[in-house]
């Protein structure tokens, strides 16, 4: 569906160029949710501006289904932009118009009839779920209502394709729970691919197949969600996952354990799941785990496990430990610092 391949885009300032994408690579499949979280000024926003060529690459390809976008002329470009839609973090509502209007008028601009306008308003506030706002204004709604009607404006163009630029950030953790349900519904129901971009790591977690991690202009990691939560590699990256779990150990009490043996965070995924192994560790080896905390979150599709665990034990024998959870599937960490 989009394919970026070694994407960069440069910004001239006064003060010198400044370098917002460095040889950017992902694809995000047809019907998929895709998310790309950093922290700000990680380059986020310019990837996604730059997927509908609002932001001109500096060098690199777009592929739109099989298109390169960059190479389009203007016609053809708007053409292709007619299909994929955009919500925003700031939702872009026009103050003195209605609902309907707000979302009738990029229609009106689109030569659209006024009988498939009317259709497509009625069908779209449904599925958003506020039939009952056709004639209210802005000022009238709540700022998730605002979101739901800057998504109807979307879908009222019947895109393929749905870009997200921080659309939860200004909510409060409910608003966020619900649109994050919308978007699975229409994502679901309707078959449009969505690339969402977000500092949130809990968005991801809920509603996204796949992500990519980006720091300072690069994607620093990428895979399937369950895979990035379970076993993270880059530092950037675990204080994400880590950030989920809201636990920390004090360093000091860290130290002391690692004196008699290593923490660990082991990650439980598929048929690992339903497997006693740290009653194993224990039979098997001249180890004793001594559990300090756990958890599970659940994904769009799994759930994960997770435990922090003290391994008690002479080295030799808890790296064989260690070996045997590896090869059971559990996902093991060892833990250097306070946060786990």
């Amino acid at each position: 569906m989009i394919k970026l391949t070694n994407v960069s885009k440069h910004f001239h300032t006064r003060t010198g160029i400044v370098r917002a994408l460095t040889n950017v690579s992902l694809e995000v499949q047809k019907g998929e949710i895709f998310g790309v979280i950093g922290y700000s000024g990680a380059g986020k926003s310019t990837l996604i501006r730059c997927v509908n060529l609002l932001e001109t690459p500096t060098s690199g390809t777009v592929e739109i289904n099989g298109t390169d976008v960059t190479r389009l002329p203007k016609h053809e470009l708007l053409a292709i932009r007619r299909k994929i839609g955009m919500i925003f973090q700031g939702f872009h509502l026009l103050k003195t118009a209605t609902v309907y209007d707000n979302i009738a008028i990029p229609l009106r601009l689109m030569d659209v009839s006024q009988q498939e306008i009317d259709k497509r308003v009625g069908k779209y506030l449904r599925i958003v779920g506020l039939e009952d706002k056709h004639d209210a204004y802005p000022s009238q709604l709540s700022g998730g209502q605002k979101q739901r009607v800057a998504i109807a404006r979307a879908l009222a163009q019947e895109p393929e394709l749905l870009l997200s630029d921080e659309a939860t950030s200004a909510l409060d953790p409910e608003t966020t729970e619900s649109i994050l349900e919308l978007l699975l519904t229409i994502n679901q129901e309707l078959g449009i691919t969505i690339l969402l971009i977000t500092h949130e790591m809990n968005v991801i977690q809920k509603i996204c197949d796949r992500v990519a991690v980006m720091e300072k202009g690069e994607v620093i990691e990428q895979g399937r969600t369950v895979d990035i939560f379970a076993n993270a590699r880059h530092s950037t990256t675990k204080r994400f996952v880590n950030g989920t779990y809201h636990r920390e150990l004090p360093p000091s009490l860290l130290r002391e354990l690692r004196e008699n043996g290593p923490v660990v965070r082991l990650s439980f995924v598929g048929e690992s799941t339903g497997k006693p192994v740290l009653a194993a560790v224990s039979r098997q080896f001249d180890v004793s785990p001594n559990i300090l905390a756990g958890g599970i979150i659940q994904l769009k599709q799994e759930k994960i496990g997770s435990l922090v665990v003290h391994l008690q034990g002479e080295g030799e024998e808890t790296k064989k430990a260690i070996a045997f959870l590896e090869q059971q599937g559990v996902y093991v960490e060892e833990m250097e610092r306070g946060h786990v």
